[in-house]
């Protein structure tokens, strides 16, 4: 028995910490849960059906999300990619985001994806402890080179052992905490004037190059872009 998209639109409503959606070979959303129409700041889901990321979201958001699209829609798998979301009201949420192609008869039709809200770790997990040792690690040291042999050095694990406990407690892998860490930091110091090329380094990135590409990655702009974003919004408050 297979379920449409029209069956799963409703359930997905139920969930405020999903954003679910459907999109068709250009791109343009046929189904939307209310959660992603109401973090766009609108009302009806009407307004967000038969609509392309780039007319719904900021230009180089809309931009960075229709390129993604097409490697979806030209048949790559996204699992659990790490993003930063920022809605009409500029408030960011961090999320990871899953999307599929497809199928009808071989020929890809369109896509379908989700976005899960990252939620509050496990601090009931019988390692919790030594996971939460290692996390204060990467805290302190984020801007620093970080192999994840240490950290599993570190929390007396295996690194297989290290990243399943990780997924379970925080929902993302060493890797993935530490891109949070570095990106988050980054944002905040793009408040700020000192230069791009600086920013990168002093949250750990190789070159000014490495930097742009996880950023605009995650958080779906340069941050070139990203820090006009921020000083047009300062000077508007």
């Amino acid at each position: 028995m297979k379920i449409s998209a029209d069956e799963l639109e409703p359930l997905f409503d139920a969930l405020p910490d999903v954003v679910f959606f459907v999109k068709d070979p250009d791109g343009r959303y046929t189904h939307a849960n209310l959660t992603l129409v109401r973090r766009l700041g609108l009302k009806q889901r009407s307004e967000v059906i038969g609509k392309s990321v780039t007319e719904l979201f900021p230009t180089a958001m809309g931009g960075s999300y229709a390129a993604q699209d097409r490697r979806v829609l030209a048949g790559e798998i996204i699992e659990n990619q790490l993003e930063v979301h920022i809605f009409a009201n500029r408030v960011p949420g961090w999320c990871l985001t899953c999307k599929r192609p497809l199928r009808s008869r071989g020929k890809i039709q369109g896509l379908i994806g989700i976005s899960r809200d990252l939620g509050i770790p496990d601090g009931k997990h019988p390692i919790y402890d030594r996971l939460k040792r290692v996390l204060t690690h990467m805290q302190e040291n984020y801007g620093e080179g970080i192999r994840v042999q240490a950290l599993a050095e570190l929390a007396g694990l295996s690194i297989a052992q290290l990243e399943r406990h990780f997924r379970r407690v925080f929902q993302l892998t060493p890797q993935q905490v530490l891109t949070k860490l570095r990106i988050e930091a980054a944002m905040r110091l793009l408040h700020a004037d000192a230069t791009i090329a600086s920013i990168g380094m002093a949250c750990g990135f190789v070159d000014q190059s490495a930097f742009a590409r996880q950023f605009k990655a995650t958080v779906g702009m340069s941050p070139r872009v990203y820090r006009m974003v921020v000083k047009a919004d300062e000077g508007d408050a």
